[in-house]
């Protein structure tokens, strides 16, 4: 499981540094400042949260049910967030719209909140053991 954690987390990463560059640069031409600021949130959280999963990954020694909740609370999180973010944006920028697409933002968001607490309640009951 520590694997595909640390996989996914090195995915998310670099989907993250290829999206922000494709904002920066082809959908400077296509999107308006408004969409282009919300691509970029999506891109930001993506590559903080591609980091926590790494975190994750290498400091929970071993993913216990705990750990791993967290580990995934983060990787859906990243997912309905950020990329419900790309594809609203992408979709407004067409003058279209998906209204199912609404409350998942929030969702990941969510998901996003549960995974921080989750994490500082394991690497709390972990500290003892990390400190030489």
């Amino acid at each position: 499981m520590k694997d595909v954690i640390l996989l996914i987390g090195g995915i998310y990463g670099t989907l993250a540094v290829i999206l922000g560059a494709f904002g920066a640069h082809a959908l400077r031409r296509s999107f308006n400042d408004d969409q282009l600021r919300s691509f970029e949130t999506g891109v930001r959280y993506q590559m903080y949260h591609a980091i926590m999963i790494i975190i994750c990954g290498i400091v929970f020694p071993f993913l216990d049910t705990g750990q791993t909740i967290a580990a995934w609370c983060f990787i859906i999180g990243i997912f309905l967030f950020s990329f419900s973010i790309y594809l609203l944006t992408w979709l407004s920028s067409r003058g279209k719209s998906m209204k199912v697409l609404g409350p998942v933002t929030p969702l990941g968001g969510l998901l996003l909140i549960a995974g921080w607490i989750l994490f500082s309640i394991e690497i709390i009951q972990i500290a003892p053991y990390l400190t030489p």
